[in-house]
């Protein structure tokens, strides 16, 4: 099996749609790597996920490498990306070059994501430089939650749409080989994806990007609290799994001594 490379990645905009989920371990790695997923994100949602945080500004390097190298010994396949958590790149470029350096040395990612637009184009453009695949993440970026004031979708206002626009378009021009595109109205997301010669991938923003990410706990209904509106799950683990448990405590309850 030939591992999907990041210029396979690019050349299927506007051949086919990309697909990517998420996944934070080796058995789960192991699933969407043999279902064919073009794209396995190790998310910084690890936080909210698998940690049971509010949300993602708890997670650190160490969390991201440890989960990443789970994924990439499941994966023969998938291009695996890593998120960069909050305050692993905001500090410096130097800081950036080394903890990305850590997750795809040490952790085994194909390419790391990072969140944010114009603030954080040079250093795009350095990791690009020394030979590090990056993904871009503009629109509601969860790192920036408190700032924004919730999660809430981003981009409804002329201003703010300008905004969008436009790091999407600087991430690109810095060498981002791919963005997401959370929780922005689908006009403004086929703006950008009609705009870019590099994909879009969008989470919560309509059908016209070149393709889709979930959580995949929220996919397959692993995801005991509120479920996004934009997800339809395919199924309900967390609720097939507990009848699962009930079984097995009720027959061994009635076991004779």
């Amino acid at each position: 099996m030939k591992q999907t490379t990041m210029l396979e990645i690019q050349a299927l905009k506007g051949q086919e749609k990309i697909t990517m989920l998420t996944a934070y371990d080796y058995p789960t790695a192991m699933v969407l790597d043999q279902a064919g997923i073009d794209i396995i994100l190790v998310g910084d949602s690890l936080g909210n996920v698998i940690l049971g945080q509010p949300h993602t500004l708890g997670v650190t390097l160490e969390h991201m490498i440890h989960h990443t190298k789970a994924v990439s010994q499941g994966v023969k396949k998938s291009f695996v990306v890593a998120d960069m958590p909050f305050g692993t790149y905001q500090a410096s470029t130097e800081q950036a070059v080394q903890n990305a350096t850590d997750l795809i040395a040490k952790g085994g990612a194909h390419a790391v994501k990072l969140e944010g637009g114009k603030p954080i184009l040079s250093t795009v453009e350095r990791l690009v430089s020394i030979g590090i695949p990056v993904m871009g993440h503009v629109g509601l970026t969860p790192q920036s939650v408190h700032q924004l004031g919730g999660y809430k979708t981003q981009g409804k206002s002329e201003k703010k749409a300008k905004q969008i626009f436009e790091d999407a378009c600087a991430l690109e021009k810095a060498g981002a080989f791919a963005i997401v595109l959370e929780c922005i109205p689908e006009e403004l997301a086929q703006k950008i994806t009609d705009t870019l010669h590099i994909p879009t991938i969008g989470i919560g923003s309509g059908a016209k990007t070149d393709g889709q990410v979930l959580v995949f706990h929220d996919l397959v209904g692993f995801t005991p609290s509120h479920i996004p509106s934009f997800v339809h799950p395919v199924a309900h683990i967390f609720e097939d799994l507990t009848n699962h448990v009930k079984t097995f405590i009720a027959r061994t309850k009635e076991m004779s001594s």
